[in-house]
């Protein structure tokens, strides 16, 4: 151990100092920032994550310490020990702590350090890969470490807040039955059970129902799930959320939680008021004006559906696709004839398609006539009819999208997104919050006549449409909500089924027989039988929560060592083969490729 540490203890952070500190003696301890030779005195700049000071070696004052520091490179681990000092005229603004430095009267060098592959600075130009490889040069980073302390604080005031509203912090286990809950499992073979198979799970769910069975109302745990699923900008393999449930309630009352959680974490995290309530709005409204269930609020555009209009037109394409039961739906691009070019139209028309619409049609409108590929279709009695539905006036751009729901929608949630950024409309500083309610039960039913869950099979149906399980289960919706803020889902939950009877007809719509379910969830249908509060709950993606407060377009940017879109690990180069004997002690067989 070093006999400086043995000696002297750090007295500030490198982010504290200040004027009314000149005059003591200070002890810091940290990393060289950069380097810097005026000829005669030498300038570091020292940082730690509270901050950075200017460290002045100065041979009038130690000419050891001034020698020493000669060797000095960016990344070095020193200690330094001197006098607070007035930097007088010469003040840095930009730091908090500009208006002094340290004149330095002893130096240790804890370590040295190779020339890092990139610059620890607030910005780098560094490549995201090369960031991964080296992930703990990159959280020395000023950005990342305010990200890493946002999620700390925020961790805190989740915990805080919800014990201080009679919630217990459990925990579920991490070696779990395979249970279909709507991703692949991460799975792990069992050394004891020869060709038998853990789980990780992919949320808590049946287990948090389980403790309210057993009796403890209000459960919560910031948990790692784990979901084999094909990554994005918001999806890790392993992630985080903040869970929990809670006995005897309804839906208001986990909104009104929930609500006043949202409203502490942007208060406390960001100092900004998100108002008293969230809006809600339908899952029906939400398709039929935005097509997509995640709607960005912070601008208008909504969609119409023209079906009806464009049927009297001489447009084929529309005819042909409303006659097979697909949908016609339109933007306006308010201003967007006037504002974009033919160019940027057909950009427009890409994003359609690249969201399975096999094409985007177009007028814009003129001061005296419609012009674009479908202007010619439209008789004036339609071109009215559009006019009015849609608000058209002079120098729009109306787009339309003819397909099934699903690619209708899709195509034109993803284009309303692109002419909202194209047109400047979305504010990058607004907060929509929005509670999407009433989804319907089952997703749309495949080709082969089954059923899935829209969300989990523990999803109570509204009890108003208990009565449609057998006859239309399509139209059945489900006492289910999200909490999404400018178009990404904060988080989603709903009132679960307690029931066993109820609980067992679900599965039966889904497709499982009686065996499949008792030997998939016989223990939650046992647990159901033993006197079951009412009960629901909500998962908040803890790492989609910071990445919002933070303001950064990634989750990776707010975990400490993600993983990377093809879930691979660069700076600890996993997954990766094990030895062969270790598969053969867990009975699995090693598969070797074939030969080339």
């Amino acid at each position: 151990m070093s006999q400086f540490l043995s000696q002297f203890k750090r007295t500030h952070t490198c982010g504290e100092l200040r004027a009314s500190h000149v005059g003591e003696t200070a002890v810091l301890m940290g990393w060289v920032q950069n380097y810097r030779d005026h000829g005669g005195c030498i300038f570091v700049d020292l940082r730690d994550r509270f901050g950075i000071t200017q460290v002045k070696f100065d041979p009038a004052v130690d000419a050891d310490a001034h020698a020493r520091a000669d060797r000095l490179r960016a990344e070095w681990v020193v200690a330094v020990r001197g006098k607070v000092a007035s930097r007088g005229s010469n003040t840095n603004p930009n730091l908090a702590t500009g208006a002094i430095e340290l004149e330095a009267s002893q130096l240790e060098i804890f370590n040295s350090s190779k020339t890092p592959p990139f610059q620890i600075s607030e910005h780098t130009d560094a490549n995201e890969n090369l960031r991964l490889k080296y992930r703990y040069l990159d959280l020395r980073r000023r950005p990342l470490q305010d990200n890493l302390v946002m999620r700390h604080r925020v961790a805190q005031l989740t915990r805080n807040y919800l014990s201080d509203n009679g919630f217990l912090e459990l925990e579920t286990p991490i070696l779990t039955k395979s249970t279909p809950e709507g991703a692949r499992d991460y799975l792990v073979p069992s050394r004891v059970h020869p060709g038998q198979f853990y789980a990780l799970p992919q949320s808590p769910q049946t287990f948090k129902q389980i403790f309210m069975v057993a009796g403890y109302d209000r459960y919560f745990q910031i948990c790692r799930c784990f979901r084999d699923e094909d990554l994005r900008a918001d999806r890790q393999p392993e992630f985080t959320q903040i869970d929990l449930e809670m006995s005897f309630v309804t839906p208001e009352d986990i909104f009104s939680l929930v609500g006043g959680l949202l409203r502490a974490c942007w208060r406390e995290a960001k100092g900004v008021d998100i108002g008293a309530e969230i809006p809600r709005i339908t899952y029906r409204e939400a398709m039929d004006k935005y097509g997509i269930d995640r709607p960005d609020l912070r601008f208008g555009l909504e969609l119409k559906d023209v079906g009806d209009i464009v049927a009297k037109s001489d447009f084929q394409v529309f005819k042909s696709v409303l006659a097979s039961g697909g949908l016609v739906k339109a933007l306006n691009a308010k201003g967007g004839g006037a504002a974009l070019s033919r160019a940027e139209i057909d950009k427009l028309g890409e994003v359609a398609t690249r969201y399975g619409a096999k094409g985007m049609a177009w007028v814009k409108i003129l001061k005296d006539a419609w012009q674009g590929p479908a202007a010619k279709f439209f008789s004036d009695a339609v071109k009215a009819e559009l006019t009015e539905r849609c608000d058209l006036a002079e120098g729009d751009l109306l787009c339309f999208v003819a397909d099934s729901f699903k690619v209708t929608n899709d195509a034109l949630a993803h284009l309303r997104l692109a002419v909202g950024d194209k047109l400047g409309l979305i504010d990058p500083e607004g907060l929509a919050f929005v509670w999407v309610t009433d989804f319907p039960l089952f997703e749309e039913e495949t080709e082969g006549g089954r059923y899935f869950s829209k969300h989990h099979p523990f999803t109570s149906p509204a009890p108003e449409d208990m009565d449609k399980l057998q006859s239309a289960p399509g139209e059945v919706r489900a006492l289910a909500y999200d909490v999404v803020l400018n178009g990404t889902e904060l988080g989603g939950g709903s009132i679960r089924i307690h029931d066993q009877d109820v609980q067992r007809r679900i599965f039966e719509l889904l497709g499982m027989g009686h065996d499949e379910a008792e030997a998939k969830f016989g223990f939650l249908l046992e647990a159901l039988s033993f006197g079951t509060p009412p009960h629901g709950g909500l998962a908040l993606g803890m790492d989609r929560l910071i990445m919002m407060l933070a303001g950064v377009d990634s989750i990776r940017d707010v975990i400490a060592f993600p993983k990377t879109q093809k879930a691979t690990d660069l700076m600890t180069d996993a997954p990766n083969e094990v030895d062969p004997a270790q598969l053969q002690e867990l009975h699995v067989a090693v598969r070797k490729p074939a030969a080339t």
